[in-house]
Order: structure tokens, then C-alpha cells, then sequence
């Protein structure tokens, strides 16, 4: 049986999606029908069920964003970074495999020496994260979702060559799934689409980008495949500015509707003034390498296709 964790949220929502389509049996688990963070309380779950692999979609972002974090940091730390250990623990001690929902938040820029272009380098799976508690200039969000990490096993480790390095200290049991800014045709105040047609002002970044159902179709596939257990970044190929993005909506039929209404895009002069009129925290804009995952044979749409594609098959609420 498969035992979906964080089954109402966003994520979740899409995995379940995904296996009620495939006619995959499943059990879908919120924290209100169990209390998953008590690693008793799952040990008998998973008993029960016979699981036979565990997704756990369950975390901590904050709402309406992550400056939501900054003052709930106990709830935060709680599901970001102990509820994976506890996860983790649990399926190893019953021989369970298990796949976590990460995040790209814990990186900041890009390895491209600070050349900006329409190809930067990614970050791969093999890169220590640079937005966390360790460079003491991330989020509170980013910062639990990188020690996370560290629970399940990972960590920075040196090379004879002098290079530092982002791996697990022991065998790995399961699977790290990197999600960056979701997105899908789908209006809901989760969608990044949704809130680049909503905000006021925006700041123009570069990033990497999941598309939803794309993004729970590819995890689904490394079990499904059998790929090794690991970290996989799980993004749309290439990557893509706000700038870029808010072209895409106006020639959309959804951005000429707005266009229609008078909605105006406008942007932040920099990072600075959006700190200090729109933000408690530092965002996370990064771009990540997806070569490790497109070579286990799982391949995803290019970024600005998979907006464009949203964009034209939009669904209002």
C-alpha cells in the first residue's frame, strides 16, 4: 500500500491526483486523520497498511508566503526539518522505502560566476546549499528545509581535491524531491502564475520552476523506475525571469483579460526596495541543474513551454 503523508495540501492534492488516475492504490493521511509526527502513532499506521512505500508531502510554508514563518517558527521547524527524520526513522526501522517533497529554497543565485545570461549554470545534487542557517543569510523557512536535509542524512563533506561536496553520510533509503515555485493551469493562491497576475508590484529574479502535475508525475517515476535513492532536483529544464514570465501572461488569453481590465505589471527598482516595502525575509531565486533526474530517463517540459502550455489551458476558480 502506498501511504501518501500531507495528503490535503497542495502537493499532496496533486499526488493524489496522479495515483487515483493511474488506478494506484493508496492511502491519503492528513494530520487532522493522524498525527504522523509521533513516530508511534506512524509505526503502527504503516504496520496496519503493509506500506510498501511512503510520500511524504507534509511540510511548513506559511501563508499567505514565507515571511509567514519568521513568527511561527516552532510549527516551521516542526514540519520542515523534525517530521522528515521522524518519517525516515520509522520506514527504515519497518524496511519501508520513502520519497520527501525538499525544496530548491535552499540556494540562492546560480554557478555562473555572477555572469548573467539566458543559460546559467544550475546547481546539482552534489552542491551544498548556500541559503541556509549555515551562511546565516536565508529565510527561517529556507533555513529548516535545509537542515531537513541534514536529518535525513546529508551534509557537507570535503573532498581529497579540495572540493566540498553535498552528501549522504550513510546508505540511502529513500528519495529527496526538490521542489522550486509550483505552477500549473490551475488558479489557486498557491500557483506562482496566480500570484504574479494578483501581486501589485513584483521582483524581477531569475529561477527555476516546477510545474505541478510534472513535478508529481517525475517523483512518481523515480519509484516507479526504480531509480537509486538520492536527491533528484525536480524542475523544468532551463530557467526563467519574472520579466520573462509576465510577457508569457500578456500574450495569454488569461493576460489579455486582465489587459482588458487594466491590470499593470510593475516591478521593484532591485532586491533592496523590495526588502523594504514588500518583504520580512530573504527570498530564495536560484536555478537548478536537472541532468541527474533527465538521465534516469524521466524528462520533463522546458520551463517557458510549460508556462506557455498553463497559460493557454487556464483555469479560473
Amino acid at each position: 500500500m502506498i501511504i501518501l503523508l500531507g495528503a490535503t495540501g497542495y502537493v499532496g492534492s496533486a499526488f493524489s491526483r496522479l495515483l487515483h488516475s493511474r488506478g494506484i492504490p493508496f492511502l491519503a493521511v492528513s494530520r487532522q486523520s493522524c498525527d504522523y509526527s509521533d513516530a508511534s502513532t506512524l509505526c503502527s499506521l504503516l504496520r496496519e497498511q503493509r506500506a510498501s512505500f511512503v510520500i511524504n508531502c507534509a511540510g511548513y510554508t506559511g501563508k499567505p508566503n514565507v515571511d509567514a514563518c519568521e513568527g511561527q517558527k516552532y510549527d516551521c521547524l516542526q514540519g520542515n526539518a523534525l517530521l522528515p527524520g521522524v518519517v525516515k526513522t520509522v520506514c527504515e526501522d519497518l524496511n519501508v522505502a520513502w520519497g520527501h517533497v525538499s525544496s530548491g529554497c535552499i540556494f540562492t543565485g546560480d554557478r555562473s560566476s555572477g555572469r548573467s545570461d539566458n543559460n546559467p549554470a544550475g546547481f546539482t545534487e552534489v552542491n551544498p546549499p548556500n541559503f541556509s542557517f549555515r551562511q546565516n543569510n536565508c529565510s527561517f523557512y529556507s533555513g529548516t528545509k535545509a537542515l531537513g536535509e541534514e536529518i535525513l542524512g546529508y551534509g557537507e563533506v570535503l573532498c581529497p581535491d579540495g572540493q566540498r561536496v553535498w552528501e549522504n553520510k550513510e546508505e540511502a533509503t529513500g528519495y529527496l524531491w526538490r521542489l522550486r515555485i509550483p505552477f500549473n493551469e490551475q488558479d489557486s493562491a498557491r500557483n506562482f502564475l496566480t500570484k504574479l497576475m494578483t501581486y501589485n508590484r513584483l521582483l524581477d529574479a531569475r529561477n527555476s520552476l516546477s510545474h505541478l502535475d510534472e513535478f508529481v508525475r517525475a517523483c512518481w517515476e523515480c519509484w516507479e523506475r526504480r531509480l537509486a535513492f538520492g536527491i533528484y532536483n525536480v524542475t523544468n529544464p532551463g530557467s526563467i525571469t519574472t520579466r520573462e514570465v509576465v510577457e508569457l501572461i500578456r500574450q495569454s488569453p488569461i493576460g489579455k483579460k486582465l489587459g482588458a481590465a487594466g491590470k499593470q505589471f510593475e516591478f521593484f527598482k532591485n532586491e533592496s526596495e523590495f526588502m523594504s516595502v514588500a518583504a520580512l525575509t530573504p527570498r530564495s531565486n536560484c536555478v537548478l541543474d536537472t541532468h541527474k533526474l533527465s538521465s534516469g530517463g524521466i524528462v520533463m517540459t522546458p520551463v517557458a513551454e510549460a508556462i506557455k502550455n498553463a497559460l493557454q489551458t487556464w483555469k479560473e476558480r
